[in-house]
């Protein structure tokens, strides 16, 4: 399926050095920010006490936030979670806390702050009265073994993607696109680590998600090239990858299009619960087109791709002569 059709091929190749110049920019960026700042992990890695509440009246956050620092509780995130009555609690893991009263400290401290939205009266304090709705504890052990466990799916994944397309194709696509896969995923830990949004189990398949996402469209562009190898013959390595990538751009913007557009309504309408999932995929298509079409592509080229490594010459035996 095709949105429209680019007659001449575009030069991608051309430039191909200034893209991938911005792309290493761009990773060593991310990496100095993973390096200096790091992750902000939820305490689904850290370990902590989550705890759900509802209000009566949607409550005032930031008074929240304030009565709970003074009460003690440092580094602890506030947030709506769903509606605007039910406030969603992460209190980090402390060592002179005890854990099993951690939830009875919070909810006595959130029932001092008369926090509606109503004016001042009788009416205000009985909206203040905190509902707990839920309360879970994660250990220290539980939040490493979910970091464990998420580094060992993130290098299946990737041994995954290297076989396979080691397998369908060779295995100077299979590198380029390994490498092009793990920019995208070393720059939205970058964007993360920068403005310090929490990674939690959400964002972690998030991450996942893209690097699948990110292959296809390699594949895609991929397999394209080794068409066109084989169909012009009269085509150069550049002017090949050149026509493979302009045959595919309608292709890219429907897809991602869509895509993304399905992701834009969860980071509008999808609240706390999947705003950072989504942030996460933003980040990961809009860098995954570019890495796929303008790192893969180029870095393919200078591994020395051919026409030769798709095409079987047929060597015609000789018969002896008696």
């Amino acid at each position: 399926m095709e949105f429209f059709r680019i007659r001449k091929d575009i030069p991608f190749m051309r430039h191909a050095l200034v893209f991938n110049i911005i792309s290493l920019v761009t990773f060593l960026a991310a990496v100095f920010f993973l390096v200096h700042k790091g992750l902000h992990f939820s305490i689904e890695f850290t370990g902590g006490t989550l705890l759900e509440v509802s209000y009566a009246q949607a409550p005032d956050l930031d008074k929240l936030r304030r009565q709970m620092e003074a009460d003690g509780f440092t580094d602890t995130q506030v947030q709506n979670f769903g509606t605007s009555r039910d406030v969603l609690i992460r209190v980090p893991l402390s060592k002179d806390a005890e854990t099993s009263k951690v939830g009875e400290r919070v909810m006595a401290s959130l029932t001092r702050v008369p926090a509606g939205t109503q004016s001042a009266g009788a009416g205000a304090t009985a909206a203040a009265v905190p509902t707990l709705k839920r309360v879970e504890f994660v250990g220290p052990q539980v939040g490493k073994e979910l970091a464990s466990d998420g580094a060992l799916a993130l290098l299946l994944v990737v041994c995954g993607i290297v076989l396979y397309l080691a397998m369908r194709f060779e295995w100077r696509f299979a590198v380029s696109a390994i490498i092009a896969n793990l920019h995208d995923v070393v720059i939205i830990l970058g964007f993360f680590a920068l403005f310090q949004w929490e990674f939690s189990l959400p964002v972690l398949a998030a991450v996942l998600a893209v690097l699948g996402y990110s292959v296809n469209e390699s594949v895609v562009v991929f397999d394209r090239v080794r068409e066109t190898f084989k169909k012009k013959r009269g085509l150069t390595t550049p002017q090949v990858l050149d026509h493979a990538i302009t045959s595919t751009i309608s292709r890219t913007i429907i897809t991602h299009g869509c895509t993304q557009m399905m992701v834009t309504s969860m980071l509008i309408f999808g609240g706390p619960a999947l705003h950072y999932f989504a942030l996460a995929l933003t980040i990961g298509i809009l860098f995954g087109i570019y890495s796929s079409v303008l790192v893969a592509s180029p870095l393919v080229m200078w591994m020395g791709v051919s026409r030769e490594q798709f095409i079987q010459v047929k060597v015609e035996k000789q018969e002896a002569v008696v």
